[in-house]
């Protein structure tokens, strides 16, 4: 059995990388401050595009993979031949894939990324039908010394249950990084998750979400504070908060200081998959035994070197070479 079992999304991600659509500012809106536009009828070309490896498990199974931890990948695919070629395209990059189900009558999920090449940004069209219809079987995971929960589709809530359960009946340790669909559906859910995880995952954005779901009266100062939020998730129960908030660096604790890492100089060209190349790093470090500093630094130059790329698997890097930046 794997020694990390990575469980959630796998998909086939296609780019679009384009500088035709019409940024625009809407400051008034807290939730989308930006938007882009594109002529409705009108046809763009594209000068190239890419295909990768895509969804939350996928990518961080084979960012453990390229780091030397023993990974597989707990998702479906269907029955098409992207499902054939997502299945190659991970074995390729050294994750198992004995936990992979196939739904023979279903399309595998797919994701379309528009690219803006000025900012490096994108809006994602994701359709995770397929992945949608996961049902966690705890006999497939109780040997497993790591789960790495990522995003989770469907009856997500029952999964997170199966897979805590079994975490605790059979010792296994959970690295949580819940994503914002999960947060935006059942934020208590996710809030009483935390006590059951060895290391907690989440960008700012969804940090300041699921804190404010407490439903306590917090300044907005502490709101808005790194070492305000790394502690509170600290006192909901997790061993080891990590916190990222893109071109700003991450933050992580123990229980002691709250450490921050800056971000290091990128020539970014799509941001997709940096969360999750963040995540695999800093885990993977984690499971090697590094301090939290260091492991918080091999999560940042991973970040870094995969937006220098399209996708989230293109730029991720091995141990030697993630040793030997500074």
């Amino acid at each position: 059995m794997s020694k990390i079992i990575c469980i959630g999304s796998v998909c086939k991600d296609i780019f679009f990388p384009t500088s035709e659509g019409t940024i625009i500012d809407t400051p008034d809106d807290i939730l989308s401050q930006k938007k882009i536009a594109f002529e409705l009828g009108a046809k763009y070309k594209i000068g190239e595009r890419f295909e990768t490896i895509g969804g939350c498990a996928g990518n961080v199974a084979v960012g453990l993979s390229r780091l030397g931890v023993e990974s597989s990948c707990y998702g479906i695919i269907g029955g098409d031949e992207s499902g054939t070629w997502i299945k190659d395209q991970l074995e390729k990059n050294g994750v198992g894939t004995e936990l992979i189900e196939i739904l023979s009558d279903s399309q595998s999920d797919m994701s379309a990324i528009i690219i803006d090449s000025r900012s490096a940004d994108r809006v994602i069209f994701s359709n995770q039908k397929a992945n949608g219809e996961l049902i966690v079987d705890k006999g497939k995971i109780d040997d497993a010394e790591w789960i790495f929960i990522g995003d989770l589709h469907g009856e997500w809530e029952d999964n997170l249950d199966r897979i805590f359960e079994d975490a605790k009946d059979n010792g296994m340790k959970i690295a949580f990084n819940p994503r914002q669909s999960n947060i935006h559906d059942n934020p208590k859910k996710i809030l009483d998750c935390i006590r059951g995880a060895e290391v907690l995952i989440l960008n700012k954005d969804e940090s300041m979400e699921l804190v404010s779901a407490l439903g306590e009266s917090i300044p907005k100062e502490d709101l808005e504070s790194e070492d305000f939020l790394v502690r509170k998730f600290l006192d909901l129960g997790a061993k080891v908060a990590v916190l990222t908030d893109g071109e700003r660096g991450g933050w992580a604790s123990d229980g002691g200081d709250v450490l921050h890492v800056a971000a290091r100089n990128a020539e970014a060209v799509d941001s997709t998959g940096a969360g999750d190349a963040c995540a695999s790093a800093y885990l993977a470090a984690h499971m090697k035994g590094k301090g939290l500093e260091e492991c918080l630094r091999w999560g940042i130059r991973n970040g870094a070197s995969v937006v220098e790329h399209y996708g989230a698997i293109e730029g991720l890097l091995d141990e030697e070479k993630i040793s030997s930046l500074e």
